[in-house]
């Protein structure tokens, strides 16, 4: 099964032999989706963020491996973006500035400059890729999520079929948090968020997020788009439900600060420590929300937040299992050329 792309990988430069790729339309041209060629500079620039701080290089097997899961994604990438095209649900000119504004916000201009050449990023790299990922949710929420209904039916029935889990031997709480770190790091997992570089960074891009949070923010919404805690970021900073117990013993420090707030309210910033070290390092900065706090008991099925909880369940489950078959369907129908993979099959065979 093919999963539906959800964002641009960060991949780069490697030279292994690619040239010679049967039919290939130049040397250049690893695929084509409908005519559409997705060329060597569009993997080597991706490819060589993905190797991060590794002090090690892959192999060439492994090279060609993980270059060949880009080429993939960038072929899956496409294939929706033509889609969003033909729907005319590209994003604006305007959108992508909104997103743009968002980003240079938690920086000076000067320090924006210098994590975009860290980066080897130019201002059309990153307008171009925001453009995409905003396409793609476009598209996403008109084919997908749109067309996602949860009756009150399918709620009780799954309800009394898992009505043992919703009897809680203890509190629960459910968190979710926005996290900065001061570690540096070449990898960008989300090119429309400024990694902090070193503790000062970090504390001035938590502390602008803190603000963001005082000013009404959602909370969901911050952690999206500025977190650096992937993947958890990537769903709002959405940590689920901690048991007490855990939270209590693992983390007393977050645990004394949760334990004062109402559903709904953050905690101050927090230091990260490290686990290793004389003291402790701080390693970085989080805020945490309390979405709600569950009691020890049997939870009924007139509860509100357990039909809320159930009901999100069930969607994003039926969500994913369109967005699966959307993906399959969309790649069915496109024609395309994977020259690369064609090239290695080829070389494997001699």
């Amino acid at each position: 099964m093919r999963p539906l792309a959800a964002g641009l990988v960060a991949v780069g430069l490697f030279s292994i032999g690619i040239t010679g790729c049967t039919h290939a339309p130049s040397p250049e041209v690893l695929a084509t989706v409908n005519g559409k060629q997705i060329v060597t500079a569009d993997v080597d620039r991706l490819y060589k963020q993905s190797l991060g701080d590794s002090a090690q290089g892959p192999s060439k097997e492994e090279a060609a491996i993980q270059r060949l899961n880009i080429l993939h994604q960038l072929i899956e990438d496409e294939i929706l973006q033509q889609r969003a095209a033909k729907l005319n649900l590209v994003a604006t000119d305007e959108e992508v500035d909104a997103k743009l504004t968002d980003m240079k916000a938690l920086s000076t201009q000067e320090e924006f400059d210098r994590q975009l050449k860290e980066k080897n990023l130019t201002l059309e790299d990153v307008r171009r890729d925001i453009r995409r990922t905003l396409t793609k949710n476009k598209l996403v929420n008109k084919e997908i999520e749109s067309k996602v209904n949860i009756t009150d039916a399918e709620i009780s029935n799954y309800y009394n079929v898992h009505k043992s889990e919703f009897n809680l031997i203890e509190p629960q709480y459910h968190l979710a948090r926005i996290v900065v770190t001061n570690e540096p790091s070449k990898q960008v997992t989300n090119l429309q968020n400024s990694k902090a570089g070193n503790d000062a960074e970090a504390k001035k891009k938590i502390q602008s997020l803190r603000s963001r949070l005082d000013s009404g923010e959602d909370f969901a919404s911050v952690a999206a788009r500025f977190s650096e805690d992937p993947p958890i970021s990537s769903n709002g900073g959405d940590l689920g439900f901690v048991p007490e117990s855990p939270l209590r013993s693992t983390y007393p420090e977050v645990f004394a600060a949760i334990s004062k707030l109402k559903a709904g309210q953050t905690t101050e910033t927090l230091p990260i420590t490290g686990s290793e070290g004389p003291g402790h390092k701080v390693v970085g900065y989080a805020i945490y929300e309390l979405i709600e706090k569950r009691p020890a008991g049997q939870r009924e099925m007139s509860n509100p937040s357990v039909q809320m909880g159930i009901r999100q369940l069930l969607r994003n489950n039926h969500a994913q299992l369109l967005q699966n078959a959307y993906s399959e369907m969309l790649y069915n129908e496109a024609k395309v050329h994977n020259y690369y993979a064609e090239q290695i099959l080829k070389d494997g065979a001699k």
